[in-house]
């Protein structure tokens, strides 16, 4: 017998065991043999990571679709595993050295520290996914891969060399973003945009003599920050133009000033001892003439000559209309500088300090000492036209918190315009989906526009760059040290060179080995079984955020060297926000912890949650009190099996449900038909949100508040027949919910199916191996019309008693007026069901509408509940009147606001959707309230 209490904290482990001893997630069971494969992999999480709302929702949802398609029949492979986090990893083990005084990793040398990182990884590397396991991810954990491990980094070699020599990969030397604190290049999803807001105001009357540059410097130093700096740069010939600082309607000038300099502004001054240019529109009229005769600029504080060049990147409605170019520290800047083929001047070092081609004044300051000094020096010699407060944002490494700067430096690259190009065309002709399609608009404008991906970090921990250097500095790519030492051997033959070979230092981006993860967690570059059987793969899901870094990225490596597409259809999943609809943040204090819901409610309520919340192209608002509704779901589930379970309801062998002749039971066969065809569908077309409201649907609304409370009465009669079949149908019914159900609530109900008893034995098989529910020709137009009607009448009964306040213990009588002759029979026939679930004193007909009666209207018939006398009539029409005025009022207050665009505008999007919800739920609560006043006037 079911315990009387449905405890998820005893049975969620307990199941979890059942499943690994059966091993009933491994791909290729033999009883699969010929089935149809169903593939999909993990977007792997950093080894480094826990898991959080957004791992809890992405894995939910593809747990959801392998569940169902292993019901399906099809032989799945749902692949784990982590990826290796190069900057996160090697940031936690040099935290770990220092705390346990072993120094940092230049002191241990790279081999030993390396030795580190590895054993922290065998000691704590498997975190998330033994979180993941807590929360039922299906996965083939006999198949669990690394990126790091010894088959992966053979594909990484491969894939890098192959490249290499085919031409593209290369080295160059680029802006990329550098992070001074951890001395590498990042990624742009590792650079956070943080908004910045100063509130230092300079302007050419503070700057008279006596000049006070301390009492700036000071100013600047307290809030260096979030300002535009203008400065005058003088034209390098001294000579003076007519600058027109007025203009009339047609945009002609009106009035000049004399001016021997250009105004520009920046909000990184420091930068600006590397311009080698200033840039002005085409159609500038302001410094046409200068453009014209060629002008040029004294660099102030440098003495360098710099072009003045017309772009139409400048924009002449913005400040001056004239910006400086620093071609290496800029990325924008440095494509303006690829046009007029301006020097590239790097002024940093690594450390984000002065280097030694500044002026000596300001070598080997730290870059913002140096702002402020620039500053004051500038102010000091009359260019500081103005100093303005500004909000903008600064990118911020994610990890360490620093200012990062766009760096001039040597790095690897791949040509990925030339890789994305069957990349695209895979997705124009359909061979691979967005679902949503509108993400396919995404990926075109960043594959279209693609840069050159720089694959090179400056860390130890990852796959090390597979390049070897002779003694001249020429590059041998090659798969080993001994492969590299023969090329170089062919390539010096004949010469005296010392052959001596040195490895780049450099590891690969992360992103380079999980670009592969979709062939390389199969086996290849081996020929496998798996690769030949589960690629491509069926279907992706993840996040928007990584369309750019993970699928585009698998796409052009897929293509490349599969020579077909990674993945059919890819899923883009929104975000999971608060209640309130903001983004989840420490910062904020709004994290939910998917593991303490877990914990609290049981992993199948939180999953049921997000997954009936998983609309497409919606956002998740998540409060924890939906997570407990969903738990009272499941508990209603549990009561509705320990009910079946104490009358006898066992599943036959027999069984069929094509030959029940009961009412009721003709009823409830076709309604779970329809449930199944509605999870199904939903679950092909990747609705979530449609799928768990049809079977939450059928489970609560149809089976548990219905069906079994009008089969009530017949397992408590005397006609043996109609309870025999009633039993058995009810035992047919709950199978199919525990397995419509399964995919979204893998615990409860594989608990709930070992214990229904099949053929009077305890059953044996797992309902994750089961078969899935494919229903055909089972619904009854006669029955639907019968069960439906007593469904209606009931539910409007009840409706009423709720809108009226209707005390809950007050049996009313019902006077149907103008039935048919089988409506009343109808209604004959169901009297005492009606009576019981109604809460009614009796059911009668006749022509007469009493006085004080609210009505009903359901087919054709008129239904009246006499409440004169039960509650205040009048009293009741001015609440209601009151409510519907009130309700009115909050709707039009709503409305309003969104009306007004400046409030769209200035507010954040989660008050804007809260706006939007009162109108929504304003418009609903009316329409009730006057359906209910309408009944009783």
């Amino acid at each position: 017998m079911l315990d009387k209490t449905y405890q998820p904290a005893e049975i969620e482990p307990r199941i979890t065991d059942q499943w690994d001893k059966a091993e009933a997630f491994r791909a290729g069971r033999p009883e699969r043999e010929g089935a149809e494969p169903y593939s999909i992999v993990i977007p792997p999480p950093n080894v480094t990571g826990s898991l959080h709302m957004g791992h809890a929702l992405n894995n939910t949802l593809q747990d959801v679709l392998v569940r169902f398609e292993r019901m399906r029949g099809r032989d799945v492979l749902w692949q784990p595993g982590t990826d290796h986090a190069g900057i996160a990893t090697q940031m936690v083990v040099e935290r770990q050295l220092a705390s346990e005084g072993k120094g940092d990793r230049r002191s241990l040398g790279r081999a030993a520290f390396l030795d580190e990182v590895w054993r922290w990884k065998d000691e704590s590397g498997s975190t998330i996914l033994n979180q993941l396991r807590r929360l039922g991810a299906s996965c083939d954990w006999s198949r669990e891969r690394f990126t790091m491990d010894e088959g992966l980094s053979r594909a990484v070699v491969k894939v890098f060399v192959q490249l290499y020599r085919d031409g593209l990969i290369y080295k160059d030397k680029r802006l990329v973003n550098w992070d001074p604190k951890f001395q590498t290049a990042i990624s742009d999803l590792e650079v956070v945009q943080v908004e910045v807001k100063g509130s230092l105001t300079w302007a050419d009357g503070d700057l008279e003599a006596p000049f006070d540059a301390a009492a700036l410097a000071k100013a600047l130093k307290k809030d260096p920050s979030g300002h535009m700096y203008h400065f005058r740069y003088p034209l390098a010939d001294g000579k003076t133009y007519e600058h027109p600082i007025a203009f009339d309607e047609e945009g002609k000038p009106t009035a000049f000033e004399t001016r021997g300099y250009i105004v520009v502004a920046t909000t990184r001054p420091e930068t600006m001892l590397g311009d080698s240019g200033v840039a002005v529109h085409p159609d500038d009229t302001r410094y046409a003439a200068l453009v014209a005769a060629g002008a040029k600029i004294k660099l102030p504080l440098v003495g360098r000559e710099i072009p003045i060049v017309a772009d139409e990147y400048s924009d002449p409605e913005k400040g001056t209309g004239a910006v400086k170019i620093t071609p290496a520290h800029d990325f924008n800047d440095f494509e303006v500088g690829k046009r007029h083929d301006l020097a590239k001047i790097n002024v940093l070092d690594a450390f984000g300090k002065l280097n030694e081609d500044v002026p000596a004044a300001y070598c080997g300051l730290d870059r913002f000492e140096a702002r402020e000094k620039i500053v004051a020096d500038l102010a000091a010699l009359g260019l500081l036209a103005m100093i303005e407060p500004t909000t903008h944002t600064v990118p911020h490494g994610d990890r360490s918190n620093v200012v990062i700067e766009p760096w001039l430096t040597d790095q690897w690259y791949v040509n990925a315009e030339e890789l994305a190009k069957p990349a695209i065309a895979a997705v124009e002709s359909g061979k691979t989906k967005f679902v949503p399609q509108n993400w396919e608009k995404t990926y075109f404008e960043w594959m279209r526009n693609i840069q050159p991906w720089c694959i090179s970090r400056q860390l130890w921990w990852g796959h090390q760059i597979p390049a070897w250097y002779g003694p001249d500095g020429h590059v041998f790519v090659a798969a080993d040290e001994a492969e590299a030492r023969a090329l170089a051997e062919t390539h010096y033959a004949g010469s005296n060179v010392p052959l001596t070979l040195t490895r780049d230092e450099d590891v690969l981006d992360t992103w380079f080995s999980s670009a592969l993860w979709p062939f390389s967690t199969l086996g290849w570059p081996d020929e496998t079984a798996e690769v030949a059987r589960y690629y491509p793969t069926s279907v992706l899901v993840t996040g928007f955020d990584i369309i750019f870094f993970w699928v585009a990225r698998m796409m052009m490596m897929g293509l490349h060297f599969m020579k077909e597409v990674p993945f059919h259809d890819v899923y883009i999943h929104a975000l999971v926000r608060d209640e309130r609809g903001q983004k989840m943040s420490k910062s904020k204090g709004n994290v939910i912890d998917p593991l303490q819901l877990a914990d609290k409610y049981g992993a199948d309520a939180l999953r049921f949650t997000l997954a009936a919340m998983a609309a497409q192209g919606r956002d998740i608002k998540l409060a924890p009190a939906r997570v407990e509704g969903y738990r009272n779901f499941a508990t209603k589930l549990w009561n509705a099996a320990r009910f079946s379970e104490m009358n006898e309801c066992v599943r036959q062998f027999d069984f069929d449900p094509h030959g029940v002749t009961h009412t009721l039971n003709r009823w409830i066969v076709g309604e779970t038909e329809r449930a199944a065809n509605a999870v199904t569908q939903g679950l092909e077309g990747y609705r979530f949100n449609e799928a768990a409201g049809a079977i939450y649907e059928f489970v609560w609304g149809v089976y548990c508040d219905w069906y079994l409370e009008l089969i009530k009465p017949i397992l408590a009669g005397d006609d043996e027949e109609a309870k025999a079949e009633t039993r058995n149908c009810a035992a047919w019914a709950l199978d199919q919910c525990l397995k419509l159900l399964h995919p979204f609530m893998p615990f409860i109900t594989e608990e709930l199916w070992a214990h229904m008893v099949e053929h009077g034995e305890r059953r044996q098989s797992l309902l994750c191996l089961s078969e899935w529910p494919r229903l055909s020709g089972l619904a009854s137009a006669e029955a639907d019309a019968e069960i439906g009607w007593i469904v209606e009448l009931v539910s409007e009964v009840r409706s009423v008693r709720t809108e009226m306040n209707v005390p809950a213990g007050a049996k009313i009588p019902l006077i149907i007026s103008g039935a048919s002759e089988a409506t009343v029979a109808r209604a004959r026939r169901h009297e005492e069901t009606i009576s019981r679930l109604a809460r009614l004193e009796s059911i009668s007909f006749g022509d007469a509408i009493p006085k004080g009666a609210a009505l009903i209207v359901i087919d054709g018939a008129t239904a009246a509940l006499p409440l004169e006398g039960v509650i205040d009539m009048q009293a009741e029409r001015k609440r209601l009147a009151k409510e519907i005025e009130r309700a009115e009022g909050d709707r039009t207050k709503a409305s309003n606001w969104l009306a007004n665009e400046a409030n769209v505008a200035k507010s954040p999007a989660h008050v804007v959707e809260l706006n939007r919800e009162r109108v929504v739920e304003g418009d609903e609560r009316i329409k009730r309230l006057k359906a209910a006043l309408k009944r009783i006037e």
